[in-house]
């Protein structure tokens, strides 16, 4: 599964990615769940996000590496209830003196989930991460 979304902020690059980079910010990605860092390592930063999906409270862990050109990659730690593999890209490219900001993912879900059953949550979660994103980014 490859999911992505965009959008333009009316800052520089560098001031994109220094917002991106703040902490708040990072935890501020999962709105309506409480999320807090864990671990730090150089240049990765490790969060737990506990969220209630259809009922069920459960636990989220996003490995998050800040890469030399100001992109930052993430991971999640897959549990095996649903993902055999999810990553995904932030990143930032200086657009006539606006940032375009770009999110993507891609999974593979266990043999026994439909991707088609998951994607529309997917879709969803992105678009909340992007827009949590966009108002951390416009305030500055």
């Amino acid at each position: 599964m490859h999911l992505q979304t965009h959008f333009d902020v009316a800052c520089a690059r560098d001031s994109a990615v220094a917002i991106a980079a703040r902490d708040e910010t990072l935890v501020g990605l999962f709105p309506d769940s409480e999320t807090r860092i864990v671990e730090r390592a150089g240049q990765r930063k490790t969060t737990e996000t506990h969220y209630t999906k259809l009922g069920r409270s459960g636990t989220a862990t996003f490995h998050f590496t800040y890469r030399s050109d100001g992109d930052i990659e993430f991971e999640k730690e897959c549990d095996g209830a649903v993902w055999q593999e999810l990553r995904g890209t932030l990143s930032f490219r200086e657009r006539a003196g606006r940032t375009r900001v770009a999110i993507e993912m891609r999974g593979r879900t266990k043999a026994f989930v439909p991707e088609f059953t998951v994607k529309g949550a997917m879709q969803d979660q992105l678009e909340q991460m992007a827009d949590a994103l966009r108002e951390r980014l416009q305030a500055g």
